[in-house]
């Protein structure tokens, strides 16, 4: 019996779970011992009610030392931290020299935050009988205590003895452990600050290494130097690595973390298509990467993100059981598919489909987090909160940072000062975010607001704010450039001299401000109206705007937005305001006939005011004020998810300060630009006096008045941003004069918004009239090549770098007999615009005619195959056969709208 034991433990310290199962089942009968054992593999292998059933019969205090031990690491492996500890302290007294249970209750203590008391515990282990799995434990507890001295010994200890053991194990836990000790000794040289000799060591094992060894090893530098804020330092080494091997999928998959981290979501979306493409030529599992993809295109590409959901969802119900899979593991990828499905229904408004998918995964997965999490911000965002908080406590036992965070921003604090202490302590853990967790960390200061320590709340704010402005590209100096660029853009002179092009429509109510400055309170007050309905931050002008870059990127004007606005024409304003109007109809909910106003409450807006007014001359537009003061400390308060975004400024008090003021200065423009046409409404006097403010608002919209939009608490709608529990709220005064709780901290907002508004002087072209190019487009179409060459040179004269400008005078003069000025002028276009199938097909058949054949055949060579564009072998043999001037249907010659 004691060899039996002795083997099958030894199979749990070289992590041989399979075999253990197989042993044990093995086995005629099983002594209390071994169905410990047997429950540990259970545990391990992901059936946690098999290794509870495994252990039902057992009574804990009639085991041997031994067996103890092993029934307290199957706690251990289940999460049952406290029962693993309350057992081994009870055995130590007659075991006080076992050097596994030393090991196993100092792994307890690591747990609970305890790590000074588990140090000597994992010491005393380790000088009663080495062990490779417990030098890990303890470098990382010298290193937690800056003891780097202590932790280059421990380390050059587990070097000795593994060189010893290393033969006597199974190829995988080798390979494993050599893994671990390389990244240790990368851990310990960056816990030093000796970057350089990890980057020449990390190099050079290159050579010596296998790829997916050398790449994991590779990402874990990566992630250990996010971890420590350096992150820059860490895409470096990624692409330093893509360089050995640029097609490692799990390369790709890092770096878009990264950039995903720091806002760049094109970026992030663009490296796990590689990542996706890659896993797929080299037949490895895809699912994890389509899974982030989707995460990562939820944000702003909801198609997207359901193509790949779906594809996920696909993929894993493809899978089957098999010795690295099993039916378990393969119901958990599904799940999180259909979580990830989810997300999709959700962002896109699909509530109850939302809800149903959520719902469906939690029958077979009870403890799935990201869908209890998923579910409990649906009935958060529904007004639902009883429901949220109860999904939240679920989320609590299993995951306490998680649950907690979830609930304190559901406004459930925690009643206890050690609680928030142990969540302090969480939120300080390293991640890919850096040393600490802002998002935690701000919920902590939320917290300790309410307790009324107000210090405590503000340090914990700033630290957090700190953390996320390491890893911002937000330029405070563009922005007030920017804001410059739009006053100047859209002047008196451009509506007097563009009257009479905007869409008559006054469906259109755009609620804007400060962000945090009360807009959701007014939408909700607005939409309690019968004729009024809210949509919330629906961002149908920023995406316009996002049109109109796109726009001039095709044409190659070299202009970007705001300083194409005088390029819009009637027409285009026509076609415009069309989408626009069909995208605000969209959101209306069925049997709305009596609707006469839809809602856009994207606080931003207030920098879009001019192009809103080019659009809609009679869109009613509120403007809402609030003591800048609380806006500020609102917003440093407030984690929001796009911080990388327009929300950058939100991180600094400083900023904020200048941001303030910069949205002052735009409102005063767009006041005399409009005056009397803009309705300002403050915050305050929303609270103080909630009827006559309401009244007075909808007075301005035009529509009666209703008693109903005061009840803005019982509003059955969604509300999507980071007012969503204020909302569901009566409308309340407590946030009025919040500053005063933190006036000795604001002297950098003071500054901020006192400081004097400097920008370089603005430079910008303007065109005497809009539509030259479309309208010249038309000419050649017509075959007015005349006209057309006239309006494309004017247009030239006006902005001597304009691709399609450049491209259509050439076609124009080619088509004349020009062909050397022609040519000169189509190679400027297809310069600017390389990607640009139609104008290479009509470059090469100009050099055709030239009798250049060499320079036509290598346009159309060098460009076939390189995956910048459709063309095709096929469209080059054919290309002989379409007519000069034919292939003029690009974007550039289409309306954008």
């Amino acid at each position: 019996m004691t060899g039996s034991l002795t083997l099958l433990r030894r199979l749990v310290e070289m992590q041989q779970f399979e075999a253990l199962h197989q042993a044990c089942l093995s086995l005629p009968a099983h002594s209390p011992a071994e169905q410990v054992l047997l429950a540990l593999a259970l545990a391990h292998l992901g059936q946690p009610e098999a290794a509870g059933e495994a252990l039902m019969a057992l009574a804990p205090a009639a085991l041997e030392v031994d067996a103890r031990v092993d029934l307290a690491a199957v706690h251990l492996q289940l999460g049952e931290f406290d029962a693993a500890q309350a057992l081994l302290e009870a055995t130590r007294p007659e075991a006080s020299e076992h050097a596994l249970l030393l090991a196993r209750l100092a792994a307890c203590y690591v747990q609970h935050q305890r790590g000074e008391e588990a140090l000597p515990l994992y010491e005393s282990s380790l000088r009663l009988q080495p062990r490779i799995a417990v030098y890990q434990p303890l470098l990382r507890l010298y290193l937690q205590r800056a003891d780097l001295p202590q932790a280059g010994e421990t380390l050059a200890a587990a070097d000795v003895f593994w060189a010893g053991e290393r033969e006597h194990w199974p190829a995988l836990q080798v390979a494993l452990y050599d893994q671990q000790l390389r990244g240790l000794r990368l851990e310990l040289w960056l816990a030093g600050d000796d970057f350089a000799r990890a980057d020449v060591w990390l190099d050079s094992r290159h050579a010596e290494l296998a790829e997916d060894d050398y790449c994991g090893l590779l990402t874990g530098y990566a992630q250990r130097l996010a971890e420590r804020g350096h992150h820059a330092q860490a895409e470096d080494a990624l692409r330093r690595g893509l360089q050995h091997y640029p097609e490692h999928p799990a390369l790709y998959q890092q770096h878009a973390e990264l950039a995903e981290l720091q806002g760049r979501l094109p970026q992030a979306m663009t490296l796990l298509h590689r990542a996706l493409h890659l896993a797929g030529q080299q037949q490895k599992m895809t699912l994890p990467l389509r899974l982030k993809l989707a995460s990562v295109a939820t944000q702003g590409h909801p198609a997207l993100a359901r193509q790949v959901a779906e594809q996920a969802i696909e993929e894993a119900g493809a899978l089957t059981p098999s010795p690295e899979m099993d039916a378990a593991q393969i119901g958990h990828w599904l799940a999180q598919a259909q979580v990830a499905l989810a997300g999709v229904d959700a962002r896109e408004q699909h509530y109850i489909v939302a809800e149903a998918r959520y719902v469906e995964v939690l029958q077979a997965h009870p403890q799935q987090v990201p869908a209890l999490q998923g579910l409990g911000q649906l009935y958060m965002q529904l007004g639902r909160i009883d429901e949220a908080v109860a999904l939240f406590e679920q989320v609590l036992a299993i995951d306490p940072a998680r649950g907690h965070a979830a609930l304190i921003n559901a406004r459930r604090f925690p009643q206890d000062e050690e609680t928030l202490i142990r969540l302090e302590t969480l939120a300080r853990r390293p991640g890919l975010s850096g040393p600490v967790q802002p998002g935690l960390l701000l919920q902590l200061a939320a917290a300790w607001e309410k307790r009324k320590d107000y210090t405590k709340a503000f340090t914990l704010a700033n630290e957090a704010n700190a953390a996320s402005r390491a890893l911002l590209r937000y330029d405070p100096v563009a922005h007030r450039q920017g804001s410059a660029r739009i006053r100047h853009a859209f002047s008196r002179s451009l509506f007097e001299n563009r009257r009479g092009i905007g869409n008559d429509s006054t469906l259109p109510v755009f609620v804007l401000g400060m962000p945090r400055s009360g807009t959701t309170l007014i939408e909700q007050i607005l939409a309690g109206h019968s004729h009024i309905h809210g949509a919330g931050e629906l961002g149908v002008i920023p995406t316009t705007i996002a049109r109109l870059e796109s726009w001039e990127r095709n044409t190659g004007s070299g202009r970007h937005y705001p300083d194409c606005v005088d390029d819009l024409s009637a027409d285009v304003v026509a076609g415009i305001t069309a989408s626009l109007l069909k995208e605000l109809r969209e959101t209306l909910p069925e049997n709305a006939s009596e609707v006469r106003h839809v809602v856009d409450k994207l606080p931003h807006n207030f920098e879009n005011i001019g192009l809103i007014k080019l659009l809609f001359p009679n869109a009613r537009i509120i403007s809402v004020r609030r003591d800048p003061r609380d806006i500020a400390i609102s917003n440093y308060f407030t984690d929001y998810a796009a911080k990388h975004g327009g929300m950058g400024f939100a991180y600094d008090l400083q900023w904020i300060g200048e941001q303030l003021a910069d949205h002052n200065l735009m409102m005063h423009h767009w006041n005399q630009l409009f005056p009397g046409e803009i309705l300002d409404v403050r915050y305050e006097d929303v609270v103080s006096d909630p009827e006559r403010e309401a009244r007075r608002m909808l007075d301005y919209l035009g529509v009666q008045w209703e008693p109903q939009v005061l009840d803005t608490s019982e509003l059955d709608r969604p509300v999507k941003t980071a007012s969503v529990w204020q909302v569901r709220q009566p409308i309340y005064q407590t946030a009025r004069e919040r500053w005063r709780r933190y006036a000795d901290f604001l002297a950098p907002l003071i500054a901020g918004t006192n400081a004097k508004i400097v920008h370089k002087p603005v430079e910008m072209v303007s065109l005497p009239v809009p539509g030259m190019q479309t309208e010249g487009i038309a000419c050649y179409r017509q075959g007015k090549l005349d006209d057309a060459e006239m309006l494309f040179r004017r247009l030239l004269h006006h902005v001597p770098e304009h691709a399609t400008a450049h491209f259509m005078v050439g076609l124009i003069c080619v088509r004349k007999g020009h062909l050397a000025e022609g040519i000169e002028h189509m190679e400027k276009g297809h310069q600017t615009c390389p990607w640009n199938v139609n104008w290479r097909r009509d470059l090469a058949q100009a050099y055709e005619l030239a009798e250049q054949p060499e320079k036509a055949q290598m346009l159309r060579v060098r460009h076939v195959g390189t995956g910048d564009s459709v063309v095709s072998a096929r469209d080059v043999e054919q290309n002989d056969a379409i007519p000069l001037g034919f292939s003029i249907r690009t974007s550039a010659s289409e309306p954008f709208y």
